[in-house]
């Protein structure tokens, strides 16, 4: 266990637990605000710990904190990347989510809806295919066609982007919202890695108003940041991208001392 997540198991460990199908069905949320955090890991456990009393955390077998690793697709033109950094309304994520414990993968379409909600569509996908868009291509182009996403049809799918990380995901049940806490991210696009582990990302996906861990955050100096686990990872991963969205970001928060390690790392 790394230190990283040591600073996390502690607090979670004493929350009340929920099981997925509460947790989907109170909070499920696959249209949402999402609101992000950047974090230090020292500051996790204290934030834990002054959630509501009636917080409960997601425990699956006996298991509260879960390795996730997804892989993400773009054209060769890196358009879904130029949509989020150009701030289009009619941007989009494709990708593939496992959940590493239970071998379990989705593919996941991710647009933009009303008033900046967030909203996903998945259906299962075979674990073995998860660096591979063809065999869902038709949900894929479907989906992106029926959100406005012109020429969809005409799309080529490489993968550009992988993560992985340790998620704890807690139920705030007073508004029904949702707060995962990432802890350990690492990003890879096939060239270098880059890791994360004195960083945190936490992330409230809640309904139309905020969430009282939004409310905490704020009250101890956390202001939303502008981060995406695809486009913020691979602009700290490729600096010849157009990257002013995120260029505070990562100059204060995730690269301030340079570029990452351009040594090769395996995937």
């Amino acid at each position: 266990m790394t230190p990283a997540v040591e600073l996390l198991a502690d607090p979670v460990a004493r929350l009340v637990p929920v099981g997925l199908d509460e947790l989907v069905e109170r909070a499920g949320l696959l249209t949402r605000v999402d609101r992000k955090y950047l974090v230090p890991v020292e500051a996790v456990d204290g934030l834990v710990r002054r959630l509501p009393r009636d917080a409960q955390v997601l425990e699956i077998a006996s298991r509260r904190l879960f390795a996730y690793e997804s892989v993400y697709f773009d054209t060769p033109e890196l358009l879904a990347y130029h949509l989020a950094a150009r701030r289009r309304r009619r941007r989009f994520k494709v990708r593939t989510r496992t959940y590493v414990d239970s071998a379990q993968c989705w593919i996941e379409v991710k647009t933009r809806g009303a008033r900046g909600t967030t909203v996903k569509d998945r259906v299962p996908h075979r674990l073995d295919d998860r660096e591979d868009v063809a065999p869902a291509l038709p949900f894929v182009t479907a989906t992106l066609g029926a959100h406005g996403i012109a020429h969809a049809d005409q799309m080529h799918w490489r993968p550009s982007l992988l993560t992985r990380y340790r998620r704890a995901t807690v139920l705030l049940p007073d508004t029904g919202s949702r707060l995962t806490i990432d802890v350990d991210l690492v990003w890879h696009d096939g060239r270098r890695p880059l890791h994360l582990p004195h960083m945190a990302v936490v992330e409230t996906k809640t309904g139309a108003t905020a969430s009282a861990a939004d409310r905490l955050l704020w009250a101890h100096g956390h202001r939303p940041l502008r981060i995406s686990k695809y486009a913020t990872g691979l602009a700290a991963l490729r600096p010849e991208l157009p990257a002013n969205r995120w260029r505070r970001t990562l100059g204060r928060h995730l690269l301030p001392d340079g570029a990452p390690d351009p040594a090769p790392g395996p995937r």
